[in-house]
C-alpha cells in the first residue's frame, strides 16, 4: 500500500507531508525508541505518542516512511521540519494506538 493510499482510507490528518508514492510494506507501534531502533522494519508505519525531533531522528534511521501520532498529539515545529528534511510523512489522530494499529493491519492484509 502507498502513503497516499493509507491518507486516503484512514482519514488521519496530515501534519508534514512524505513521499505519497512511498510503498507502506509493515508497521510497528512503540513508544521506546530504542525498541523501535531494535525491531521496527523498513518501509513501515510507525504507530506512536512520541511526538518530538529524535522519533524523525529514529524513523530515518530504520527507514520509517510515515509516523502516526496517535491520541491527539500535537507535532512541535522542530519535528515537523526534520520531518520535511527527511521526507518521512506525520499522520495524526485522536485515535489510540491499538485502534490505529488495528487498522492499519487491516489494510495490510
Amino acid at each position: 500500500m502507498t502513503l497516499a493510499n493509507l491518507i486516503e482510507k484512514t482519514g488521519y490528518s496530515v501534519v508534514s507531508e512524505g513521499d505519497n508514492s512511498a510503498e507502506i510494506k509493515a508497521g510497528y507501534t512503540g513508544d521506546l525508541l530504542s525498541d523501535v531502533m531494535a525491531n521496527a522494519p523498513s518501509d513501515s508505519a510507525f504507530v506512536t505518542i512520541q511526538a518530538h525531533k529524535n522519533t524523525i531522528a529514529v524513523a530515518t534511521l530504520v527507514g520509517v516512511k510515515v509516523i502516526v501520532l496517535c491520541n491527539g498529539r500535537t507535532a512541535p515545529d522542530d519535528m515537523k521540519e526534520a520531518a520535511k528534511a527527511e521526507s518521512v510523512a506525520i499522520l495524526s489522530t485522536a485515535k489510540n494506538q491499538f485502534e490505529v494499529s488495528a487498522e492499519i493491519s487491516e489494510l495490510l492484509k
